[in-house]
């Protein structure tokens, strides 16, 4: 032990120099200063932190009592605006609700429709017209158009409205029948099919019934199909859908118009060798070949074809026969006329259809006076005009048929 207790003490250890400990000191002095630094900074950001906090919770609670107490301070946007901001564009989107829309699309099926609602209306083909059309162009439908519709369904895919014009011209079209009904006027209706009773007609977009016995002529439904008949209204009940026409009487009403000397524009509907068959308003005329020029006419084809449209006087009308002499012969300012110009003759014809209504009244006052030199006793006289009083029974009552009688200028 004693040996061991002498080693130790003889032992030396190396004094610590002064530099190893400055350099200890420093490097604790370095570790120690980013902690510091850090510890700062963090603090900073902390203030800085609560400091915002601070700030926007008294922002808040300034908002908070600006909306409770003064909510509209500020705002130019006021509740009126509000409201009318709704009005414009909300709507009610009920089955039967006419809705205003601008058309921004259109395909082969249909057409896409803005109605300021929150998707696109629908307007399909077959809501685009009272008529039959394959396309809604051919109703006049394009991108830009602005129109009134109706909704008439919802698609449920999408929540999309349906809508229709077809509705719109349905309601229109039954109150211009009521309206022309009221009137009493003659129309035309295209005669599209038929059954047991009678022929169907388009009148308006409508389809109206025409019983056979109100048709006047003794053709049958398939010889009716596609041609146009004039009309009159017998009964329009669109409660009921029932719209009843007749043809007779129209065709009475016609007839008490074709007064002789009259001048009426026809179509000529068949040649024959004798002459020409003539429509004139629904009644079926005839042009004998005499009357068709003071030229002979030797073949009819080659001054009218079925077809031709032209103005035609009228010379005599049976009205228990139904039939009705027509002349273009009289309304010709120069014989030949109607073969050369018979453009001349139709711009004429009143003119000259006058000239003949004049001879009229002057051969029947004629006539009359040489029936009053042989009944004195009648009291009839004439006055300034040449006119005599009433006729009496020995003439007719639509004067006489005087459609020999050449023009005035070749007495």
């Amino acid at each position: 032990m004693a040996s061991l207790t002498q080693q130790l003490v003889g032992l030396k250890c190396p004094p610590v120099s002064s530099t190893r400990l400055q350099s200890k000191k420093l490097l604790v002095n370095h570790q120690q200063k980013p902690r510091i630094v850090v510890a700062q900074a963090a603090a900073v950001v902390a203030n800085a932190q609560t400091r915002e906090r601070l700030k926007l919770k008294e922002m808040f609670e300034d908002a908070y009592d600006r909306c409770r107490t003064t909510p509209m301070d500020g705002v130019a946007f006021t509740i009126d605006d509000f409201h009318s901001a709704l009005e414009k564009y909300d709507f009610d989107s009920e089955v039967g609700t006419k809705v205003k829309g601008t058309v921004f699309s259109v395909d082969a099926n249909g057409a896409l429709v803005d109605i300021t609602a929150k998707s696109s209306a629908y307007l399909p083909l077959r809501e685009a017209s009272l008529h039959t059309i394959k396309h809604v162009e051919e109703a006049g439908i394009f991108p830009g158009l602005r129109e009134e519709f109706v909704v008439v369904g919802e698609n449920e895919a999408d929540d999309s409205l349906v809508l229709s014009l077809r509705s719109i011209q349905y309601d229109l079209a039954w109150e211009r029948c009521r309206q022309l009904q009221a009137e009493d006027v003659v129309i035309k209706g295209k005669v599209v099919g038929a059954n047991k009773g009678g022929v169907v007609a388009l009148v308006e977009g409508l389809r109206g019934f025409v019983p056979f016995s109100q048709i006047s002529t003794k053709s049958t439904a398939e010889e009716l199909l596609e041609k146009e008949l004039p009309l009159k209204f017998v009964e329009v009940d669109e409660e009921q859908s029932r719209l009843v026409l007749s043809n007779r009487k129209a065709m009475a009403d016609s007839q008490a118009q074709l007064g002789i000397g009259s001048v009426v524009l026809g179509t000529v509907q068949s040649l024959k060798p004798y002459g020409a068959f003539i429509d004139i308003g629904g009644i079926n005329g005839l042009l004998h070949v005499s009357q068709i020029s003071h030229d002979r006419v030797s073949d009819i084809a080659t001054v009218l074809q079925p077809g031709d449209t032209l103005k035609v006087m009228i010379l005599s009308h049976d009205r228990e026969r139904g039939r009705v002499s027509l002349s273009t012969k009289k309304l010709e300012p120069t014989p030949g006329d109607m073969i050369r110009n018979p453009k001349l003759v139709f711009e004429k014809a009143e003119e000259m259809a006058q000239t003949f209504r004049q001879r009229i009244a002057q051969a029947e006052a004629m006539a009359r006076a040489d029936m009053l030199r042989f009944q004195p006793e009648s009291g009839l006289t004439l006055n300034s005009d040449g006119i005599l009083g009433p006729l009496t029974s020995e003439l007719p009552e639509d004067g006489l048929d005087l459609s020999e009688i050449p023009p005035a200028e070749y007495l």
